[in-house]
């Protein structure tokens, strides 16, 4: 669900940008009172795997299109909403200045939309909730279900009523969200049964790592189940990526069901133009793959190449932002 800046207006896109921006500033100073040094390597593990699982499509049976997790309820489950909001807004930052992957000028729309419906919306009034009475597995996955479908419910809806206010005309308001909604509700449904899997798999193992069990207090004991996500997060990206597929997502087939097309025509503004020529300096691998690579064999190196790079990029800026954030708590204790 990564809009384009073609989706966009300047307007629209500063708006989100000062919205998501400012939320994020908030997180980071609210996140100041809850990571410690252990909390650390699992925000970082933990994005490089988001980043990693972002890159598998998965296909919606008799549809046509395919979605893929948007992460962040499962960072909100594990690291609390503001380290979630923090890392998932790395991840978007990462995919859209390196990979091409979302518009520059429509990154506040993108975190908004992916990031703070998850961590602020569907994790504490939904998911917690649910299992403040007992984390089961049943009720691990009744949470993650609904959670994930009403968070990506309102990140769809979101992005229907930026276009709208970006005046994008070949785009609808009602034919728009009649497709928007029932695609990424089914989305919704299997990022869900995904992030219930991987939190029933913590839970078991070191449930004291995961936020709804107070993992303010987790510790080092934990580094087999962080060490597990690291190996799923190169295999997902390295791997498992191959197999993505290859229909287009739910916005993008959206989008074709009204234009005929999976992209609208970039809009002729100097922001747009500038924001283009930034993200075409900085994606040295646009697509998930090598620039220019003709070849199969080429292509599939070049997407292996990038969920490894993407995945350790994603955990070198997380682990230092994280640190930085920790250093400073630190430094204003010990005044």
């Amino acid at each position: 669900m990564h809009m384009a800046d073609a989706l966009i207006s300047p307007l629209v896109g500063g708006v989100m940008t000062a919205a998501s921006v400012g939320t994020l500033g908030y997180s980071l100073k609210k996140a100041g009172t809850d990571i410690n040094q252990s909390k650390i390597p699992l925000m970082a593990v933990t994005g490089a795997l988001v980043f990693s699982a972002q890159m598998i499509n998965f296909t919606i049976p008799a549809t046509g299109s395919s979605g893929h997790i948007g992460g962040g309820l499962l960072l909100a489950s594990l690291l609390g909403p503001f380290e979630g909001f923090i890392t998932i807004a790395v991840v978007l930052l990462i995919q859209a200045l390196f990979f091409a992957d979302g518009g520059l000028l429509a990154y506040g729309c993108n975190l908004f939309n992916m990031g703070f419906y998850s961590c602020f919306i569907a994790y504490p009034f939904i998911f917690k909730a649910i299992v403040k009475k007992g984390a089961d597995k049943k009720r691990i996955v009744l949470a993650s279900v609904l959670a994930s479908v009403v968070g990506l419910q309102l990140g769809a809806f979101s992005v229907v009523l930026e276009t709208l206010f970006s005046g994008k005309t070949e785009l609808p308001f009602s034919s728009f969200v009649l497709l928007m909604q029932p695609i990424h509700l089914a989305i919704g449904a299997v990022e869900g049964v995904i992030t219930a899997a991987v939190l029933i798999y913590i839970n078991q193992y070191k449930p004291e790592l995961l936020n709804f069990n107070n993992n303010a207090n987790a510790t080092a004991n934990g580094k087999r189940v962080i060490a597990s996500l690291a190996v799923l997060a190169l295999l997902c990206g390295g791997l498992f990526s191959l197999f993505a597929s290859s229909y287009p997502d739910g916005l993008e087939w959206s989008i074709q069901g009204i234009t005929g097309s999976t992209e609208l025509e970039e809009a002729d503004t100097g922001i747009h133009s500038s924001a283009a020529a930034v993200q075409q300096k900085t994606s040295f691998m646009p697509d998930y793959t090598f620039a220019n690579a003709e070849s199969e064999t080429a292509q599939a190196a070049g997407t292996s190449a990038a969920g490894i790079i993407g995945s350790g990029a994603t955990f070198v800026l997380v682990a230092t932002i994280g640190g930085l954030v920790y250093y400073i708590k630190s430094r204003k204790s010990v005044k």
